[in-house]
């Protein structure tokens, strides 16, 4: 009697990128699609070594990595210090050709480091890599993974045609803009008491040169792959509903939804905000031009001296204005824009569980399908059929739980890498305000000074 054929498990989805490395626990049935494949289900021996693959306690390079949260927090806790800075963006090479490279300047104490201070010249791409690389090795294992900054192919464009080489100047906005924005990603992943122990992101920080990472650039064909496998995410995510049995990560998910719906809003607001300003320093700019014109064609002396002191006091307000915008940017809107990625990256880890469920669920159901057709070869009476069926049947029951365990086990990092989350989240956004509310009322005080400077000449009009 031939063995009935097995269903392909409920929910499939990997990088379709990864050209079948034995090591991730899905089939992409998107991968099938775009090699022609016309198949409708997955081969038993496929699924098999998938089960078998599921980490247990394992991680790459790193035993501590499934470790709970007070060990993490033992290691947060020490006197060690990690202090990252990118400086000296600069163009390198000519043309389309061309590039950006950022120098990463690294200080610490941190004995797992070679040097005490060390700098080393990154590009864009690197940067993408490791991530790329981090997301690979935690993601799976539940571990929130920062998410790096996004690609801009109209602003590197720009930057790829103009005509300035080397150094470039801190008046260039987009360059200024990417330049922060990498500093805060290598900064809040060195914060992870795990990440920073990964030997990629030390290499990151050490290795004078790396090899150039690959598959990153948005027009290849790999970024074509990777945004279709994107979208097929995105479905699996839509179609499949997982029964949640544990109120926890119900309450946790409606609670990041509600985060994100108002992080948006503020964001969307703060974008407003910055915009306002800088046409308000714009107008304040023609009011200065506009005195000085009318001081020049003014009979009156301390008429004329008082329209000269109030353009001169314009153009200061004017930078005032700016120099508030730009706090605005880089202390507001750019710290709420990568929390709203951020919690990407958490649903990403949400989702990853579901995965993990749906494994789990699918080896029940062959369990369940193998001691059935056991059950029919006993009262067939076919014995020697049926001593097949046995070991078949006590390997499913292995699969089942390795699924179970590590659910389990995804299912408690998770808990443990919020509560970390939520603890750094209110301490950032602390920082946050302080700063920016001291920055908001430093800019005043200079406000009030310059226009208590004009007040002595404008009441000398006589």
């Amino acid at each position: 009697m031939a063995n009935p054929v097995e269903p392909p498990p409920l929910f499939e989805n990997v990088d379709i990128l990864d050209n079948g490395s034995e090591d991730d626990l899905f089939v992409s049935a998107h991968q099938d699609n775009i090699s022609g494949s016309n198949a409708t289900s997955v081969d038993e021996s496929e699924i098999t070594k998938q089960l078998e693959n599921i980490p247990i306690s394992y991680e790459p390079s790193l035993s501590s990595a499934e470790q709970s949260t007070p060990i993490d927090e033992e290691m947060e806790k020490d006197d060690h210090f990690l202090e990252i800075t990118i400086t000296q963006p600069q163009k390198m090479g000519e043309g389309m050709g061309s590039y950006m490279a950022y120098r990463v300047t690294t200080r610490t104490n941190m004995p797992m480091f070679k040097d005490k201070e060390f700098s080393v010249l990154r590009r864009f791409s690197d940067f993408l890599g490791l991530h790329d690389k981090l997301a690979e090795k935690y993601l799976k294992l539940g571990r929130i993974v920062p998410p790096a900054p996004e690609k801009s192919v109209i602003g590197t464009t720009k930057i790829k045609i103009s005509s300035q080489d080397g150094p470039i100047a801190n008046g260039n906005e987009f360059v200024e803009k990417r330049r922060a924005s990498l500093e805060r990603y290598i900064q809040r992943t060195a914060k992870h008491p795990v990440l920073v122990m990964d030997p990629d992101f030390r290499e990151f920080l050490e290795c004078v040169e790396l090899p150039k990472a690959t598959n990153t650039s948005a027009l290849s064909s790999a970024g074509v792959m990777r945004l279709l496998n994107k979208v097929g995410v995105t479905v699996n995510k839509i179609t499949y509903k997982m029964d949640e049995t544990d109120p926890w990560f119900e309450e946790k998910l409606n609670h990041i939804e509600a985060l994100e719906t108002q992080l948006r809003k503020l964001h969307a607001s703060v974008e407003a905000l910055v915009s306002y300003r800088k046409e308000l320093a714009n107008l304040t700019n023609g009011v200065s031009r506009s005195a000085a014109m009318l001081s020049a064609c003014e009979d009156h002396n301390s008429l004329s001296r008082a329209l000269s002191q109030l353009a001169e006091t314009e153009e200061k307000v004017e930078a005032l204005h700016l120099e508030q915008a730009n706090t605005d940017f880089f202390i507001f809107c750019e710290i709420l824009k990568d929390y709203l990625g951020l919690l990407g990256a958490i649903r990403d880890t949400f989702h990853e569980r579901t995965k993990s469920f749906q494994l789990w669920q699918h080896a029940q159901l062959m369990l369940a399908k193998r001691r059935e057709s056991n059950q029919k070869l006993k009262l067939a009476g076919k014995a020697r059929e049926q001593d097949v069926a046995d070991p078949e049947v006590i390997a499913w029951v292995a699969k089942v739980e390795r699924g179970q365990t590590s659910f389990n086990k995804i299912s408690q990092m998770i808990k443990n890498e919020m509560d970390r989350f939520e603890k750094h989240r209110i301490e950032e956004f602390k920082t946050m305000f302080i700063k920016y509310l001291e920055n908001h009322m430093e800019h005043q005080a200079q406000l009030i000074k310059h226009w208590e400077a004009f007040l002595p000449e404008a009441k000398a009009i006589a």
